[in-house]
């Protein structure tokens, strides 16, 4: 069928416009067009590398999940991207860096649409006799010092990483942990401390990796029966990093496992580096014994940056990128987009895509329209604890009922309902939210959140609470 590939890019188009903001669907999925189908792999035309790399950055879990729902498992994706008045295939993206830009350089696809990592981390204990150095320390090459933007809000966090890649394990700063809202820097400072030390240490192993990953991997060497190889390949490294620390909330096995391999690194005078969502004091779901090895160093936070810090970010950003904004522009960003680093890159990339793909100069005006629907439509990110007061508050029952063992109908629906929207509108594991609410585990969240699902299908009133409290958490 000659229209097979509209055909399946229109049942794609339609699966992601559920899944992504309306602004964000006509910005970055509206121009794309579909070339053709061959066996399962879809090729679509962009019109920029641009374009294209900011579809792999930031849209490609969706891309992969639809279009194994469409075209099935094994389905792949080809992109087309827009040369000036030609077209040249890039299914893959490298960057070179240059003097003062990027060349691209193709290559064959490797988009398999699987449920597999896209990156998984190289673990040396599944391989026997693997060498130390062969480590991939997965450290990101941009996330350096130089990279960061240094400020009030970050400058404690800064200098003592700073410090610590100066003399690793050899500074008072060990365990250095480093907490702050989501956006905020602290994989971008975490990994710089390891590039830095790198640099430095070349022949000292460092490796990053988030907890989500740490988890999964313990599982799966206790799946197999190597934990001990597990545990002997992270107590051979030099400096660790870990991620998201907060994600070990409720998962016991994971943490004892951890612990051991903490009190290994520390006494043998290696490095520490922990990023958390909270200083240890408010983390829940954690063993004390733990906790109280997180305070052994130094806890420093990142908090909201100042105009100054701001404007600072975008000047780098545009001068990085290779492009002239006047100073009235960034100024507009600056002051509207105020709590979110991450956010504020967001809306100048945002500008720069509106700005290529209508052909319009970027102007204040062009800023002000984009800003002000960015600002307008994006979701507050929210806490459990947040979550837990609204949904109380709507019952008019105490916050602390929830953390109660009891059966009482009033406070076991409460509960469910507050696990429902942990789950729906924070980026907790189902263990971590258990954790924060009753002491639960992630079978009991599940088991809520089906509840929940149920009862807002088959009750009507129960349905009115659930949207009424959803209302309340989008204001």
């Amino acid at each position: 069928m000659t229209n097979e590939h509209w055909t399946a890019w229109e049942s794609c188009l339609r699966i992601i416009r559920d899944n992504v903001p309306a602004g964000s669907f006509k910005t970055w999925f509206e121009p794309i067009v579909p070339v053709r189908l061959e066996e399962r792999i879809l090729t679509i035309q962009v019109p920029s590398a641009f374009f294209y790399e900011y579809l792999e950055e930031q849209f490609i879990d969706i891309l992969r999940k639809t279009l194994r729902m469409v075209l099935g498992v094994g389905a792949k994706l080809e992109y087309n991207v827009v040369m000036g008045n030609n077209t040249a295939e890039v299914p893959y993206t490298v960057k070179y860096p240059t003097t003062n830009n990027t060349r691209i350089q193709n290559r064959p696809l490797t988009l398999p649409i699987s449920s597999e990592d896209k990156a998984a981390i190289k673990n040396p204990f599944i391989i026997p006799g693997i060498q130390k150095l062969q480590i991939d320390p997965q450290l990101k090459p941009e996330n350096t010092f130089e990279n960061f933007v240094e400020g009030e809000c970050n400058r404690l966090a800064r200098s003592a990483g700073f410090a610590v890649a100066q003399n690793p394990g050899g500074t008072a700063f060990n365990p250095l942990m480093i907490y702050g809202n989501s956006g905020l820097g602290k994989t971008h400072l975490a990994q710089a401390i390891g590039i830095e030390a790198k640099e430095r240490y070349p022949d000292k192993v460092v490796l990053y990796v988030n907890a989500n990953k740490f988890q999964t991997q313990f599982t799966e060497s206790t799946r197999n029966n190597n934990r001990n190889d597990f545990l002997n390949f992270y107590q051979m490294i030099d400096i660790l990093i870990l991620d998201d620390v907060h994600e070990f909330a409720g998962k016991e096995k994971t943490q004892e496992t951890f612990f051991h391999i903490f009190n290994h690194l520390h006494q043998t005078g290696r490095q520490l580096i922990l990023t958390s969502d909270k200083p240890p004091i408010e983390l829940k779901g954690m063993e004390q014994r733990l906790l109280s090895r997180f305070k052994w160093g130094l806890t420093a936070d990142l908090t909201v940056p100042d105009f100054e810090t701001r404007m600072e970010i975008l000047r780098r950003k545009v001068y990085k990128d290779g492009l002239i904004l006047n100073d009235e522009v960034l100024e507009y960003i600056a002051s509207h987009i105020t709590n979110n680093v991450r956010e504020l890159e967001g809306a100048l990339v945002s500008l720069l895509a509106q700005s290529m793909l209508n052909k319009k100069e970027i102007t204040l005006d062009l800023a002000s329209k984009l800003v002000n629907k960015l600002v307008k439509n994006s979701r507050r990110e929210l806490s459990i604890e947040y979550i837990s007061k609204v949904v109380c508050d709507y019952f008019n029952i105490p916050v602390d009922y929830l953390q109660a063992k009891t059966r009482k109908r009033e406070i076991v629906q409460a509960r469910q309902i507050t696990m429902y929207f942990s789950k729906n509108m924070t980026k907790y594991s189902l263990a971590s939210i258990g954790a924060q609410i009753g002491n639960k585990d992630h079978a009991t969240v599940l088991h809520a959140c089906k509840t929940v699902n149920n009862l807002k299908e088959t009750d009507k009133n129960f349905r009115i609470y659930v949207d009424e409290i959803e209302k309340k958490l989008k204001m």
